[in-house]
């Protein structure tokens, strides 16, 4: 019998030899080394500039207040609360903002001359430079706390911990409301109607649906907003106050621990000063290895209760 389809016959793509495929798989192995290794070797870098300020000041570095440069005496503690302080305190704030964001578009208004609109705003908000969040707080929202501080008896500075948390809030908020609204708008369509023929409302499908299946991403933007707000340093350091002191309260001036090493760096002459800001590095360092692991432990109890 003839071939029926005699001209249109293709070959089958032939498997690739088991040499191609070894050569692949060493690529992805030597690539996923090569970043560990990159890891390995910044943090090692850094121990060893500090080893000065580690020699000098032992475990009291991140337990004492004082940082005074004249008396070679210096501790992380107040760079450390600052750190926290601001960045946990943006996320607070940027969370009812991401999450709404992110139901309106993944969910209300999915497609749509609107619904694109609101896309590229938000991510806008993410390809700002920091410096122009900097300028922003400092002409514009300085002067608006400022007034506040002073209807509240505060004593007007205007820069401080609050100041810099509104701004570190505005930053975050494009990373935890993307990853959001793509998490909610992977959700099942037939969850989502099974919920309707039960009779339940919008409300309770986004509530009691919708929020439950997703959170295991909402909580993965959120962890990324919160690694954005750690290493903040512009921004920060033009609204903060840039002051060595333990804040007493989140309309005190304060520091960070990004901040400082933008500010100080470059006038760091002795040897033992330097040192000191390298090991504020390796406590950044830290801190944000840490809140990740922890983040992601939270993600995978999330993700296994789900």
């Amino acid at each position: 019998m003839a071939n029926p389809f005699p001209n249109n016959t293709k070959a089958l793509p032939q498997a690739p030899s088991p040499l191609t495929q070894a050569t692949f798989q060493r690529i992805l192995v030597i690539s996923a080394l090569a970043v560990v290794a990159l890891v390995l070797a910044i943090l090692l870098s850094l121990i060893i500039s500090s080893f000065p300020s580690l020699k000098a000041f032992g475990l009291n570095f991140f337990f004492s207040r004082t940082w005074d440069p004249v008396s070679s005496r210096f501790g992380a503690l107040v760079f450390l609360v600052g750190t926290l302080l601001t960045s946990f305190l943006a996320l607070l704030i940027c969370l009812p903002f991401s999450l709404a964001i992110s139901i309106f578009i993944g969910e209300y208004f999915r497609e749509g001359i609107l619904s694109s609109f609101l896309k590229q705003v938000t991510e806008l908000l993410a390809g700002i430079p920091s410096v122009i969040y900097g300028f922003w707080g400092l002409f514009v929202l300085v002067p608006i706390i400022r007034g506040l501080q002073v209807k509240l008896g505060v004593l007007p500075y205007g820069v401080g911990i609050f100041s810099a948390s509104l701004i570190l809030s505005v930053m975050i908020i494009p990373y935890a409301a993307s990853i959001g609204r793509e998490v909610i708008a992977l959700v099942p369509s037939d969850i989502k109607e099974a919920g309707y023929s039960l009779g339940a409302t919008r409300q309770e499908v986004v509530t009691k649906i919708i929020l439950p299946y997703a959170r295991s991403g909402i909580a993965a933007g959120t962890l990324l907003a919160l690694g954005r707000a750690l290493g903040e340093t512009m921004a920060v350091t033009m609204v903060i106050g840039n002051a060595n002191i333990l804040p007493r309260s989140i309309f005190s001036p304060g520091n960070t621990m990004a901040s400082v090493i933008a500010n100080e760096f470059a006038e760091a002459t002795g040897r033992l000063y330097l040192s000191s800001l390298i090991e504020i590095g390796v406590l950044l360092f830290l801190v944000t290895v840490i809140i990740n692991l922890i983040g992601k432990y939270v993600i995978q109890r999330v993700t296994v209760g789900t």
